[in-house]
C-alpha cells in the first residue's frame, strides 16, 4: 500500500501529510477530518457493525515452533508477585522497603500479603533487578 502514497505538498495538514488523496474521496476525507473523535467513534462502531469488520489490531500467532520461551522475551511490560518471604522475613521486608521506596509498614503488609503484586509495568531490567534484590534477601518473586 506504501507504492500508491504520492507526495503533495499542498496537502491538508494533520497525520496523514503528503498523501494526495483521489478526487473522488476528497470531499470524503474532508467530511472525516471535520469530524470530531466521538462522531469517529460511532462511524468506526457503524461500519464495524455493517460490513462484519474490526477496527483492532490484529495479533499474528507465532509460528509452529514458537514456544512459551520466546514469548515471554517478547513482553515489554512484568508485574512482579512476591510468593513467598522465605526464612529471613525481615531482610526481604527490608530489601522491598528500599526496591520500591516504600515505608516499613507498607513492604511488611505486602510481605505478609504474599502472593501479592508488588510492582506492575515493569521493563524487564527493573523486573529481574527487583526479583533478584528480593531472593538474594531470602525472599521468592515471580515475574508475569
Amino acid at each position: 500500500m506504501e507504492e500508491n502514497k504520492v507526495v503533495d505538498p499542498q496537502s491538508s495538514a494533520g497525520a496523514d501529510e503528503g498523501v494526495k488523496v483521489p478526487a473522488k474521496f476528497k470531499a470524503l476525507v474532508d467530511q472525516i477530518e471535520s469530524m470530531s473523535v466521538l462522531e469517529l467513534h460511532e462511524l468506526v462502531k457503524l461500519l464495524e457493525e455493517k460490513f462484519g469488520v474490526s477496527a483492532q489490531a490484529v495479533v499474528v500467532a507465532g509460528g509452529a515452533g514458537a514456544g512459551a520461551g520466546e514469548v515471554a522475551e517478547e513482553k515489554d511490560s512484568f508485574t512482579a508477585i512476591i510468593t513467598s518471604a522465605g526464612e529471613q522475613k525481615v531482610q526481604v521486608i527490608k530489601a522491598i522497603k528500599e526496591a520500591l521506596g516504600l515505608g516499613l509498614k507498607e513492604a511488611k503488609d505486602l510481605t505478609d500479603a504474599a502472593p501479592a503484586t508488588l510492582k506492575e509495568g515493569l521493563k524487564k531490567d527493573e523486573a529481574e533487578a527487583l526479583k533478584k534484590a528480593i531472593e538474594d534477601a531470602g525472599g521468592k518473586v515471580e515475574l508475569k
